[in-house]
């Protein structure tokens, strides 16, 4: 049987790539007030930005439940005897813990593999394709756990953030806080290190922060995958995969607009590349 690949809905996969490898996604809630949205599935990334941009309510999210989790595990159940699941990092959110604590849950012959991945968006969606791929090629799931450990270490998401202001009242803002004395005009860059929001530099205008991104990428020579998101800049996104198409195919950039879950953090005006390194076996 084949081994079955779930995730949650920050690893900004789309609908479409997770139906063409088989990947289940199992979201989180965002709310506005009192009304709740599931993640991409009842709401969408444009009514959620919009709502974000012009309503007057702060939006707030929380992670599945381990009883959502272990549902999707029997589903699975049906089609296999084996699940890679992989997480966002458990630093942000409590979603691993659920999925975790779901295995419980399970009263099927199962073996579930959950893995803190230590990331977000396509540092989590670029690791959690490449399990798919393995597994669509007949990889065991002792093979996907070994795989995913070694391409954590070579998954590498940098993003432009317009503001803090959404991360740090968010309480996701990790060792980031510390940008927060900076002039209003400097736009901060971001990375993950050690499961958290990490800074790397700081630029003036968002024209610097794409030229930031671009040559990111451009100094590694072994990129397997490589994924441009955004939150509200689609246009901007658009030209910096038509840019990178001079270093990396372009037909295989992934493209993604950041989930509205992670987009309470995020803010609008934001852009991310990631970046998977090619993993030796």
């Amino acid at each position: 049987m084949t081994v079955k690949i779930v995730t949650d809905s920050l690893s900004d996969i789309t609908s479409d790539i997770a139906e063409e490898l088989g990947v289940t996604v199992v979201p989180l809630t965002v709310f506005f007030g009192h009304e709740s949205f599931l993640d991409r599935v009842t709401i969408t990334t444009d009514e959620f930005y919009r709502r974000l941009i012009d309503g007057t309510v702060w939006p707030t999210t929380t992670q599945p439940s381990p009883r959502v989790f272990a549902d999707a595990y029997k589903k699975l159940a049906e089609e296999t005897d084996e699940i890679l699941v992989v997480t966002l990092s458990s630093k942000i959110s409590g979603t691993y813990e659920s999925a975790l604590n779901a295995k419980s849950l399970v009263d099927k012959k199962l073996r579930i593999e959950v893995i803190d991945s230590r990331t977000v968006a396509m540092g989590l969606g670029l690791i959690v394709i490449a399990a798919a791929k393995a597994a669509q090629n007949g990889a065991k799931l002792n093979e996907l756990v070994d795989l995913m450990r070694r391409a954590m270490l070579h998954s590498h998401v940098v993003m432009y953030f317009d503001t803090l202001k959404y991360l740090s009242k968010g309480g996701r803002i990790g060792k980031a806080q510390g940008l927060l004395g900076s002039l209003l005009s400097v736009k901060p860059i971001l990375t993950m290190k050690d499961g958290e929001v990490s800074p790397l530099t700081r630029v003036r205008a968002q024209g610097a922060g794409v030229d930031y991104l671009y040559n990111f990428v451009a100094g590694f020579n072994n990129i397997e995958e490589l994924a441009v998101e955004h939150t509200t800049l689609p246009d901007e996104a658009n030209r910096l995969v038509e840019r990178l198409g001079s270093i990396f195919p372009r037909e295989r950039i992934y493209r993604s607009t950041v989930s509205p879950v992670l987009g309470v953090y995020a803010g609008p005006n934001a852009l991310a590349v990631t970046v998977l390194e090619a993993v030796k076996g």
